[in-house]
């Protein structure tokens, strides 16, 4: 251990996204390559002597208890734990929650000597894990409300393969079996007699780990919150969703001493007829078992909405990906003046 393809596969995983900015300790770790990389996560991270690291991956994350502050963190999956070597900067991003994190190395900050906390989960600890509608994101969900953490990949490919690794490093668990299930009809199994609603997909595996995927009433709940925002002007049974996916918007900020830009984390939503941008909250849903009220905000809020048919043009930036998208929409001051035309001289 490791094998020659392992180390070359973490090598190649050690990347840092392009668009997003990280501290100079993780970009040191984003420096290491191979062996280099497994020495560091024995000599540094790893708890135990015998752990193996499986898998590596660079995505943002939130945290339950500070779900405004979403962070860059290096995951690195072994066999026995799942590790978050976060940018220190995130100790002070939330004065609130300072019982949350140890603040005694506070004092290192300026110095040359760069602090990354490291947020750990136990395999053993794991209950759940929830995946978000096409994959773009994934909650893991411990014991405690201090355990529950979403990695907001936006991107399904990444999505995908660290769930693979999960599940084959949580096969090598040794956990007391569950007693055998009674055979179920598709009905019972997945239905609830009271509703007649059907659950969300669960898989439930050999180490009693849930993996719970969203069913195709959630994108139905979806275009019904999405045809509410449109003023009920559109027929519910031909709105669909074409596209959803995870994304940043860009705010550029000028007059500074250098023109600079902030990323806002935006649920993007495209339909047939109107372009919608949501802030989602991605940690709070769904309850988690413990919770004694609902979250304090919606899952969905509106935060712009416009339609097709105002829109001027779309400007492409020539960078590899991520791809910047600029959308001209027509500067309308009544909007619904063209709409309204049509309603009352060409029918109902």
């Amino acid at each position: 251990y490791p094998s020659e393809f392992l180390m070359q596969k973490i090598t190649e995983d050690n990347q840092i996204p392009v668009h997003l900015h990280v501290s100079v300790s993780l970009q040191y770790v984003a420096g290491l390559k191979g062996r280099a990389l497994v020495e560091f996560f024995h000599s540094n991270i790893a708890e135990v002597e015998n752990e193996e690291l499986r898998h590596l991956m660079w995505s943002s994350v939130l945290f339950y208890k500070t779900p405004n502050v979403e962070v860059m963190a290096c995951v690195l999956l072994s066999t026995k734990a799942i590790y978050f070597l976060l940018d220190d900067s995130f100790i002070h991003a939330d004065e609130q929650q300072s019982d949350f994190w140890n603040k005694e190395n506070s004092d290192c900050e300026n110095s040359s000597f760069h602090l990354s906390c490291c947020f750990v989960l136990k395999l053993n600890d794991l209950q759940s894990v929830n995946v978000g509608l096409f994959d773009q994101y994934f909650r893991i969900t411990g014991h405690s409300a201090d355990h529950i953490v979403t990695c907001l990949t936006r991107d399904s490919y990444n999505t995908h393969t660290f769930i693979q690794q999960l599940m084959a490093v949580l096969s090598l668990l040794a956990r007391t079996p569950s007693p055998e299930p009674v055979d179920k009809d598709f009905y019972s199994e997945f239905g609830s007699k009271t509703t007649g609603k059907m659950e969300n997909y669960e898989l439930i595996h050999s180490s009693r780990v849930k993996f719970i995927y969203p069913n195709e009433e959630e994108i139905g709940d979806l275009a019904f919150l999405v045809a509410e925002k449109m003023d009920g002007l559109t027929n519910l049974p031909s709105l669909n969703i074409l596209l959803y996916v995870l994304a940043f918007q860009v705010n550029h900020f000028e007059g500074s001493a250098q023109n600079t830009s902030s990323l806002q984390p935006k649920t993007l939503i495209l339909t047939s007829s109107d372009l919608f941008l949501f802030d989602e909250d991605y940690i709070s849903y769904p309850l988690p078992e413990f919770a004694k009220e609902p979250p304090k905000r919606d899952k969905y809020q509106l935060a712009d909405g416009r339609r097709i048919r105002d829109l001027d043009r779309v400007l492409m930036g020539y960078q590899t990906y991520p791809q910047a998208l600029t959308f001209v929409f027509d500067d309308v001051q009544n909007q619904d003046l063209m709409q309204n035309l049509t309603l009352d001289h060409f029918g109902e």
